[in-house]
């Protein structure tokens, strides 16, 4: 099997799982070495495969019934937090994450799987209640959201309120 034909059949069984597999694994059913799946899941990622990595091993984000996986950059203060959420959960969206790029500790990733005003209510209450500093006061407001959408349409949409809200500053 050549490096290709093991980063599709990664691929494969990422897909037909609902939990997180470990380089070891993967290293052990391909016979190479833990840091040959390093890099082919980093090659995978490059190539625009959403691969999220947790503490016990990789996983392929799916979209949930949603058909499309799109990443929104934004920028805005903490007090605009629940409008933007608002923004994409009432026009279809699932916000999957939060990203943000530290100068100092790179890439920061927090799972968020919010889909509904339920869930935006439960977080900001959560940030509130707790105290904590949401990621975005890192990066001077800055940061990245990977979302689920069913359809263009409802992309559309989001976009053009988070446009309104003067929060959009790019997407994918």
């Amino acid at each position: 099997m050549n490096s290709e034909q093991r980063r599709e059949k990664i691929i494969s069984i990422l897909e037909s799982s609902d939990t997180p597999i470990s380089a070891s694994c993967f290293a052990n059913e391909f016979s190479v070495t833990r840091q040959i799946i390093v890099a082919d899941i980093a090659l995978l990622r490059a190539s625009g495969h959403h691969i999220r990595a947790e503490h016990k091993g990789y996983i392929l984000e799916k979209s949930d019934g949603c058909s499309l996986l799109k990443r929104l950059v934004v920028k805005h203060g903490k007090n605009e937090v629940t409008d933007e959420l608002y923004a994409i959960v009432d026009h279809g969206g699932k916000v999957i994450n939060v990203i943000v790029q530290h100068s100092v500790y790179g890439k920061i990733v927090a799972e968020l799987n919010l889909a509904s005003r339920y869930d935006v209510d439960r977080f900001v209450n959560h940030i509130r209640e707790t105290d904590a500093k949401p990621l975005l006061l890192l990066t001077a407001g800055l940061h990245i959201h990977t979302i689920a959408v069913k359809d263009e349409d409802s992309f559309r949409c989001i976009l053009e309120k988070l446009a309104e809200l003067h929060i959009l500053v790019e997407h994918d």
